[in-house]
């Protein structure tokens, strides 16, 4: 995903397994540019439940090289979704070309 394509400003928290409190540790709060595609669409989740999703974000390379499951909130447009899926898009050689994540 080139630079150039990804100008829509969002927040992106990541967060982690549950903390001392029962709430979700937040792993890295990031401001980032992104390339955001309005895309509704439904799918069966693990359990054949159906669900809606509401877009994409792609981002230029690796948002979190050291987080390996991309799970938590995005915000955009002043709306916050929480991330389905989380990909990280691999090069070839093994490095990460750009980051998708899908929400709901």
């Amino acid at each position: 995903m080139p630079p150039a394509v990804c100008c829509t400003p969002c927040a992106v928290v990541l967060t982690g397994a549950e903390g001392e409190d029962g709430a979700p540790q937040v792993l890295a709060e990031l401001s980032l540019a992104c390339n955001w595609q309005d895309k509704p669409r439904q799918e069966l989740d693990a359990e054949r439940r159906l669900i809606t999703l509401s877009g994409t974000a792609l981002f230029d390379g690796d948002i979190a090289p050291d987080i390996e499951i991309l799970a938590g909130t995005l915000t955009l447009y002043g709306r916050s979704w929480v991330i389905y899926r989380g990909t990280k898009c691999r090069n070839p050689d093994g490095s990460v070309n750009f980051t998708r994540l899908e929400v709901r």
